[in-house]
Parts: structure tokens; C-alpha cells; sequence
């Protein structure tokens, strides 16, 4: 069937706030985009460290959007103080405006504005869901819920976020899980217990 409303849900709230402007004014944060994309033209490296400096000091939405578009990997990273300090990727400028125009619309229109945006604790979310929802869950990988992981704001306790899948499951509300995998032989974290009997696909990625 098809879907008629979604709810986006997010530790990051910097990244909620930019879904927030993509889907509620894409043609502005386009036209922000255009004018830092422009003005890295001939110092595009000492322009890359101011915007990454000014976004950590506003969390501005427009200036993620850039250092996401300019970043190594197009990948978020942290410092201890828990500042975005990717470096950028030299052989790219970014998408160009135009592009990023008619991607940023798009996703306005697939989602829709009465399209729910939040930055709280997933257990919140997963207790409102019904029978009538599909939950998707694509958490931080293991390792991080106790030691600091530059790749997330953080982690999630494995434990808990079983008991959290048992409840869903108890609760009859479907979901699907991004998680840990493996590289050839060497498997990634601890397995999700075989109770809760989810079927598991691997997909090869690079």
C-alpha cells in the first residue's frame, strides 16, 4: 500500500533541522547552498574550515548541507568536544547548485510537508508506533554505546534495544533493522538474539 505520512527521528539535531529546512523551503536552502558553493571558488580548503568552524559555533542547516556535499565520504565526524571535523574531499567541489536545486525539491515533494521531524530518544518514538506503521531503525553500530565513536552523536545500548525489538514484536508493529555485518569471516558485534525470530539478509556493499 502506500504511505501517507512519515516521521523522521534523529539524535543528530543539527541533521533534523536541515531535513526540517529541506522539506519546508528547498528552494532557499538551495539558493544558501548556491552562494557558499560559489564563494569557495580559488580557496576552496581555508573556505571548508571557516564554514566547518561556523557551522559548529550555529549549527546552521545551510552550512551542514555544504560540509555533507564537500566532506570526505560525505560523512559526519566528530571531535571529543563533539564538533564536526571531517576533512574535505579534494577532488570534488560539491554537487553543483542546480543539481542539489532539483535533488532538494524532489524530496520535498516525495515527503510532504506534514512529513513529522524529531531529535529524541528513539524508545520515545518506537511507543507511539502502531500496527498500522513500519518502523525502520538504522542505529549507531556496536561498539559505540560506551566509548566515544566519532561517526554518531551516540550510541545505543544493545540490551536495550532488544528488549526494545521485543516489544515491537510483542506489539505486532513491523520494523526493519540496519545493522552490524561482516567482513568475509569477521563478524562485527554481537548477533541480535535468535527469540525474536527476524529474518536476516546480508547486502554487499563497498
Amino acid at each position: 500500500g502506500s504511505v501517507n505520512e512519515f516521521w523522521l527521528n534523529d539524535a543528530h539535531a543539527a541533521l533534523m533541522g536541515l531535513w526540517h529546512k529541506i522539506i519546508h523551503d528547498p528552494d532557499g536552502l538551495a539558493l544558501d547552498y548556491m552562494t557558499l558553493w560559489q564563494s569557495q571558488n580559488g580557496r576552496e580548503r581555508n573556505f571548508y574550515n571557516q564554514v566547518r568552524s561556523d557551522f559548529n559555533a550555529s549549527q546552521k542547516p545551510e552550512l551542514l548541507l555544504f560540509l555533507l556535499a564537500r566532506c570526505v565520504k560525505a560523512a559526519i565526524r566528530y571531535n571529543r568536544r563533539g564538533e564536526f571535523n571531517n576533512s574535505p574531499d579534494h577532488r570534488r567541489k560539491g554537487m553543483m547548485p542546480s543539481t542539489m536545486q532539483e535533488t532538494l525539491r524532489h524530496v520535498s515533494e516525495a515527503l510532504g510537508r506534514g512529513t513529522r521531524l524529531t531529535s529524541t530518544d528513539y524508545k520515545q518514538v518506537l511507543a507511539k508506533t502502531t500496527t498500522s506503521d513500519f518502523v525502520f531503525m538504522d542505529p549507531p553500530y556496536q561498539g559505540v554505546a560506551k566509548q566515544r565513536d566519532n561517526r554518531y552523536i551516540s550510541g545505543v545500548d544493545f540490551d536495550e534495544f532488544v528488549c526494545e525489538l521485543e516489544s515491537l514484536n510483542k506489539r505486532e508493529i513491523p520494523f526493519a533493522v540496519s545493522y552490524d555485518g561482516r567482513t568475509g569471516g569477521k563478524i562485527h558485534g554481537r548477533k541480535l538474539p535468535d527469540y525474536l525470530q527476524l529474518y536476516h539478509v546480508e547486502m554487499l556493499v563497498g
